[in-house]
Parts: C-alpha cells; structure tokens; sequence
C-alpha cells in the first residue's frame, strides 16, 4: 500500500470517568453514535471498551459489547479493534470475554504488567456523579496492571489462535517492545506487526518526544520494516505526539479513551472531533488517509465478514 495514514479512534475506554465529561459516551447507543460517527469523520479502526449504561462503570459482559457492535458493523466499514486491557475490576479472562465471543479482526494486547496510576485525576474535581469514580481513581495508587507472560501467551491462543483476530500491541514503555520480540522469536506472533506506542500514562513511559524517537529506533532495530506504528498520547498530548507520529512514518491514535479535550479548555464534543481535527493536521502535512479496506490490506486482517457479529 502506498503510504497513507491510518486513524484509529478510541471511543470510550476505561480511564475517565463520567463527572470528567458529559460528552464521554456510556451507554450503548452512545457508543454506537459516537463510534459511527467517528468512522463517518475517517477513522479506519474503531478501539473500543463497554461500560455499565447505568453507572458508566468498566464493564466486561460480552452481551454489552454486542448491543453496539452489530450497530456499528451495519453503518460503517471500520475495522472493530476491542479492548483485552479492560478496566482495573477485571482479571484475564474477564478482559477477554468480549473479543473471544465476538472474534473481530483486531484486539488491543498490553505488552507487559505494569503501574497504571489515575489518581492524579483526584485533584482536578471535589463532585462526582457516581460514588464509585473517587474510589475507583483513588484504588490505582496501589494498583498494577497484570499481564504476564502467561496471560499474553492466553490472549495469543484463545484470540489470535482460536479466531484469526490480529492486534494492536500497545507498548507503554521501551521493554514492552522486547517482550513483543520474545513472542516474534517464539513463532507466537507474525508479522505484519501493527504496534501502539503508549506515552503519558503515569507508570509508563512519559510523553516526551524525544522517547517516541527512542521507541520508533528500538522497534525498528528489533522488528526492521515488519511493523507499522501508531501513537497514543494521553491527555494534552494527544495531538502533538499524533502529529510526530505522521511525520515520522507512522499511523495516529485519537479518541476520548485518550483525552477529553480538543483544545485548551474546550471539552471536546464528541469523538467525531478529535478524527476530523487530526484529519485536517494530516491533510495540512499533505498525507492521504488510509480507508478502512486499505487499513486491512496493511495489517493483514482477516476481513469484516469473518467476524461473529
């Protein structure tokens, strides 16, 4: 394929919390809303998490995901990337349960245990709609995210093995890239390999330019021209690192998963947004947007229809 830049958008994650914004979809209709429109806006990969409609707590039930994920498959052409990053309630095989019913052509697969701290978002607010939102920011102080070898090698089988879905491998920190190599060298995981690069969350690998430089270096020493990237920039960093990203090769990763905002201050209003204002970045740089199609054919997916919703 002739360089052109895939947009994934991340529509909801399992960070933020629903007093941060009243734009961050909840339910599955709004997941389903944003996630179209989205796509509609040109992102080519829809990233994405269910929550509690009632309470927008993290949630794993595969019936919540298929509530939205038909949806989605039935107005858009986008490839469905879903969460086996979960939220901070759930063990392996919870954050599976989704994908492995669904079988979509892409899941996100974290490279490595590590720190996840949300604390920090205490300060920003006293009032919360949900009781359940300071505990839960305030539960990451002591809170490690586990992903061990073991649990990577279960994801690979009863995800990668057992339905042809591929991945996304989001690298938070430079020796996630060489866990991701062990699995290479193992025959676990083939090319082509289609990594995220995760700076900015607190435990991981700061966003600093600087460090994307050393993590595109390293991935390239370790995997040559076998890969493509992306980059998620949390929070502020969101656009600045996407922009980075495309001027040096790779793809770029928006959403509210990521980051709330649009510009300083200003909420952003919808996930739509964030695609069309880095749309307009990419155009400005004169790079072409990669089309759903064109994303499968680079990522060597197995395509819309073999997915069971």
């Amino acid at each position: 394929m002739t360089r052109k830049v895939i947009i994934t958008c991340a529509i909801t994650g399992s960070v933020h919390t629903p007093s941060m914004s009243p734009h961050l979809p909840i339910t599955p209709d709004e997941i389903a809303r944003q996630a179209i429109d989205a796509a509609n806006a040109g992102a080519s990969i829809l990233h994405l998490h269910a929550r509690d409609p009632k309470t927008g707590f993290p949630a794993p039930d595969p019936d919540l995901f298929m509530e939205f994920l038909s949806r989605i498959n039935d107005a858009t052409d986008a490839v469905i990337n879903i969460s086996t990053g979960g939220g901070m309630n759930m063990n392996v095989r919870d954050r599976i349960r989704a994908a492995a019913n669904a079988a979509p052509e892409m899941a996100s697969l974290n490279m490595g245990t590590m720190n996840f701290g949300l604390f920090p978002a205490l300060a920003s607010r006293s009032e919360w709609k949900h009781g359940w939102e300071p505990e839960f920011l305030e539960s990451s102080r002591d809170f490690v995210f586990k992903n061990t070898f073991s649990d990577i090698e279960t994801i690979l089988a009863d995800l990668g093995d057992a339905n042809g879905t591929r991945f996304e491998f989001e690298c938070y920190d430079v020796g996630h890239l060489y866990t991701l190599s062990h699995f290479v060298e193992r025959g676990l995981i083939k090319g082509p390999l289609f990594i995220q690069f995760v700076l900015g969350v607190l435990g991981g690998i700061g966003a600093d330019p600087d460090n994307l430089r050393h993590l595109k270096l390293t991935a390239d020493k370790l995997f040559g021209d076998q890969y493509q990237f992306s980059v998620l920039g949390a929070g502020r960093h969101q656009m600045p690192l996407a922009t980075l990203s495309a001027e040096l090769g790779g793809n770029v990763r928006v959403g509210l998963e990521d980051n709330l905002y649009l510009a300083k201050g200003e909420l952003a209003p919808d996930n739509a947004s964030q695609v069309r204002k880095i749309r307009e970045i990419l155009d400005g740089m004169g790079l072409e947007i990669a089309t759903p199609d064109e994303a499968r054919v680079a990522l060597g997916l197995k395509g819309a229809d073999k997915v069971a919703f």
